[in-house]
């Protein structure tokens, strides 16, 4: 039985595309775009194929592992079989023009016990094939976006019931709308102009302040803010990739999380000259700290971001990071990522940004991007260029 009505199926698919052909406006006829899938989320890959085989695009369609198949692949491979790249995925993911990922897990706790190092070896090997597509980004050949469709074992460890995880999915992504692709629109343009506004300030660092933290990032040069662009559905952030070097202070993340089969809690981070010093959190420390070690960039940051309550309608726990640091409630949220940068909040020509000009500007590189993030109420000061300060976030809201 479907968890949404057979309109609101055809609403969130219409949406996805909305997403995918804002990410990259210019999608043409026979365009080759990835429609991956978990098993679960099925009856919404369906529709998708459906519109965009409509849409005259060509598209490749892939279900993911079931969680029985990811957990014997990192339990019983050696290292040899955890390097493979499959034949043809170098050629498919070069030419391939964008890529809808449907989230719809059976389990979150899948790959618990499994040795990280083993998920680390993959994410390593398989991170030349993120850099091709991000490369093909940045020239404006390749679009993605993704959602979550609702399954037992997120209500479940959201502490919801499947109704009511599926009402939050709805309300977030104005599914109950006459037109949601129509409300994204406006979304789009009402986010436009804070980016606008935040991006000509000439900020020098930003520092964030609550009850548990009081944390700095250095915005860095030639670095513009984003959001609300159709990759994510729903997304009502506004981040940057800040200079990595210059983070420094606390960062708690209130919100717990799960990642690669593990339940973490408390993350509890000290940076000093852009890297962090301390690690700690209530449950899985351990495991933080091992995905934190991956490469050099991984106990670096490669994103900061705000999100406004005034956009966001989710307000529960989702255990699911795409709609956690999208949380608006009372206070909105801040996150930080560790790991990868993104190179599109480049103010120059993002195709020219060749690996020199990258480290030079700061952008960090890993093949770890771990969203962590803090809903408490806090308070965020930009320094400009100019010495002056100004708040621009407060109660949960920008000071546009």
């Amino acid at each position: 039985m479907s968890v949404f009505s057979k309109t609101q199926l055809e609403k969130y698919a219409d949406v996805l595309i909305w997403g995918l052909t804002t990410a990259r406006p210019g999608f043409k006829k026979y365009d080759t775009v990835l429609v991956r899938c978990d098993l679960e989320g099925r009856e919404l890959g369906e529709i998708i194929h459906r519109k965009l085989v409509q849409r005259k695009c060509n598209v490749v369609f892939r279900f993911m592992m079931s969680p029985k198949l990811e957990r014997d692949f990192y339990e019983f491979s050696d290292e040899k079989q955890r390097a493979f790249i499959a034949p043809g995925d170098r050629e498919f993911f070069s030419a391939a023009n964008g890529n809808i990922y449907i989230h719809a897990p059976a389990s979150l706790t899948n790959l618990k016990g499994i040795d990280t190092k083993r998920q680390s070896q993959v994410a390593i090997a398989r991170k030349f094939l993120r850099d091709i597509m991000n490369k093909n980004e940045e020239q404006g050949k390749f679009g993605w976006t993704l959602c979550t469709y609702p399954t037992g074992e997120l209500a479940r460890q959201a502490k919801l019931s499947v109704k009511e995880y599926s009402a939050q999915i709805a309300k977030a992504c104005f599914l109950n709308e006459p037109d949601p692709a129509k409300k994204w629109a406006q979304i789009y343009k009402d986010t436009m102009a804070i980016k606008k506004w935040i991006s000509g300030l000439n900020i020098d660092v930003i520092r964030t302040e609550s009850k548990s933290m009081d944390f700095e990032v250095k915005l860095g040069e030639m670095r513009k803010f984003l959001g609300v662009s159709g990759h994510n559905i729903p997304s009502f952030e506004i981040f940057t990739s800040p200079d990595w070097r210059g983070t420094r202070g606390r960062y708690f993340a209130n919100l717990p999380a799960f990642r690669g089969g593990n339940y973490v809690e408390e993350i509890r981070l000290e940076f000093k000259d852009g890297r962090a010093i301390k690690i700690s959190a209530k449950k899985g420390g351990e495991y933080v700290k091992k995905i934190m070690a991956t490469d050099r960039g991984a106990s670096q940051i490669g994103e900061y971001s705000l999100t406004d309550r005034r956009f966001s309608k989710i307000d529960r726990f989702m255990a699911d990071t795409l709609f956690d640091e999208n949380h608006g409630g009372k206070h909105g949220n801040c996150h930080v990522a560790i790991g990868s940068s993104y190179t599109d909040t480049y103010t120059g020509d993002v195709s020219r940004l060749n690996e020199g000009l990258k480290k030079k500007l700061g952008y960090n590189d890993s093949a770890v991007h771990w969203d962590l993030i803090n809903t408490e109420d806090k308070k965020v000061t930009a320094t400009l260029k100019n010495g002056k300060k100004v708040t621009i976030y407060e109660n949960g809201q920008f000071k546009y």
